[in-house]
């Protein structure tokens, strides 16, 4: 009897720290999650900060939350600070190379908020991965395809990317061609689309709309079309111009060739 309450007593101490260990889990995982969307919400909402570095520094708030956590329920169960502090710098080299992958990431992270090759909204293409930005932290960068689809890509490999960001000048150029017969008048097809994109006007007239034949090919003179707009107005513009231009065509007698092959045969 006395040794089953020995017994007992032993493991009291430990059931307790283990509930206290739940509690502080707990709590801390919700100051982590509440302090870290309290700093993105005053982050952003200040007007001279980018809203990027808001969804960075909440990530970072977030993990060292959670690692104030993890100190503290370490120290529950007797293990100090200064004795962990020890512990993680003699397994210093053992960390590095089985997390280098991830402190590579963090690094790139940095890099990125620092020189910003973008930034939150913005479409951009990465390394062949094309979406709009959603979110930036200290690990990975979050994308959304067109189609909404979620792409989560680790900054290491986003900042050691080529990135072709299509947001960030406010105009862009949107480049067409058009191939109309060989028998069609060229002056007449290019002042039909000259008309086409002076009547939007969503094209710049500065710098001006630009309609040139750029190539002779096998079956269709080539023209060259070349306007510049808003880079909102960009995916729209194209569709429009591309119909607008075509049913102008049809009225005004222009005809776009279909590509076609000769069948020579020999007599014999």
């Amino acid at each position: 009897m006395e040794g089953a309450m020995d017994q007992a007593s032993v493991y009291t101490p430990l059931v307790i720290n283990a509930i206290k260990a739940v509690i502080v889990l707990m709590i801390g995982w919700f100051l982590a999650a509440f302090l870290s969307e309290l700093a993105r919400k005053r982050i952003v909402a200040h007007p001279r900060i980018d809203q990027t570095i808001g969804g960075f520094a909440a990530s970072i708030v977030r993990w060292v939350v959670l690692l104030i956590t993890v100190i503290a329920v370490l120290q529950l169960f007797g293990i100090q600070a200064t004795s962990l502090v020890a512990i993680l710098g003699a397994a210093t080299l053992a960390i590095g190379l089985a997390l280098q992958g991830t402190l590579g990431d963090i690094a790139a992270g940095v890099m990125l908020v620092v020189f910003r090759p973008y930034r939150v909204g913005q479409y951009v293409d990465i390394g062949g991965t094309a979406g709009t930005v959603k979110e930036l932290n200290i690990f990975t960068t979050e994308l959304a395809t067109p189609d909404n689809v979620q792409i989560i890509m680790p900054n290491g490999k986003a900042w050691g990317s080529i990135v072709t960001n299509y947001s960030t000048h406010a105009t862009r150029r949107l480049d067409l061609t058009f191939g109309i017969d060989y028998g069609d008048d060229a002056d007449k097809a290019m002042q039909i689309v000259l008309d086409a994109a002076n009547a939007d006007e969503r094209v710049h007239k500065d710098p001006e709309p630009w309609v040139r034949v750029i190539n002779l090919g096998d079956s269709s003179v080539d023209l060259g079309v070349r306007l510049w707009c808003n880079a909102a107005d960009y995916f729209e513009l194209k569709c429009h111009m591309l119909k607008t231009i075509k049913e102008a065509f049809d009225a005004g007698g222009i005809s776009i060739p279909y590509p076609h092959a000769v069948e020579i045969q020999k007599a014999g």
